[in-house]
């Protein structure tokens, strides 16, 4: 392991946060990502470049803006945070290369359309399509998926989906699943391949079920807890395929072939 270059990758990872940052609050109001420069959402203040050092200005402003003293969502912070420690994960997992960028490609889209679902219950087709060429561009490249299996993870992503949400709305008399949810499923059988997305599946609806039942179980409002997004469970679901998928690929055949 490179010292420097990890060193590198971190700050780098740490920019990228504070830009997916922008991402997340402009794209579903559909403003520019480029221009104009970070501002304060609440009093439209420029936010100059000492407070947009990434985590570090967030503590030394403790959580507030300079000008209106409005609270700064830890949603920034978070983000800032979980961004480099991915990075770092997928340098130390596959090393620089193809795979390297192909999946923080992935890790970042996810991060973004993670918290765009959590909070509008949106997933930008901005993301998702753009994301199918993407992912297939890539496995030219990768040595997994290969090219044949990411269009079949492309398929098998957008039939699977879509069939669970015809399903879904036939048992439950209402939508169960978006458009948005089946794009991104197309968008990870293009990064993943046909095996992984049956993974990713298998992982969100298990994730889905555990804190849907949870919140049922403990929330007042039942109307709440049937607004909760599949988005990211979706995200969370294709994380752990990318860095443990080839282990539980493995075991699963190992102990039922």
């Amino acid at each position: 392991m490179n010292t420097i270059t990890l060193i590198l990758i971190i700050i780098v990872g740490l920019a990228l946060g504070s830009f997916l940052n922008v991402c997340i609050y402009r794209i579903p109001l559909k403003k520019s990502i480029l221009f104009p420069s970070s501002f304060c959402p609440n009093c439209g203040t420029r936010i100059r470049a000492w407070d947009n050092i990434p985590l570090l200005s967030f503590i030394l402003l403790k959580g507030k803006c300079r000008k209106c003293r409005s609270k700064i969502s830890l949603q920034y912070p978070l983000v800032e945070f979980i961004t480099p420690v991915l990075i770092v994960i997928t340098y130390l997992r596959f090393g620089l290369g193809w795979e390297f960028a192909s999946k923080v490609i992935l890790s970042l889209s996810l991060i973004v359309v993670f918290f765009i679902d959590l909070r509008h219950r949106i997933i930008p087709d901005t993301i998702t399509l753009s994301g199918v060429g993407i992912g297939l561009l890539f496995s030219f490249f990768v040595k997994s998926p290969s090219v044949l299996d990411s269009l079949i993870g492309i398929l098998v992503g957008g039939v699977l989906f879509y069939l669970s949400a015809i399903l879904g709305e036939l048992l439950f008399k209402k939508e169960s699943m978006g458009g948005g949810d089946i794009k991104l499923a197309m968008m990870l059988g293009a990064f993943l391949g046909w095996q992984k997305i049956l993974l990713v599946f298998f992982i969100s609806a298990l994730l889905g079920t555990i804190v849907g039942t949870t919140a049922i179980l403990f929330s007042k409002d039942v109307k709440e807890t049937r607004m909760i997004p599949f988005g990211p469970f979706l995200a969370l679901g294709a994380i752990l395929a990318v860095f443990l998928g080839d282990m539980l690929i493995s075991a699963y055949i190992k102990t039922f072939f």
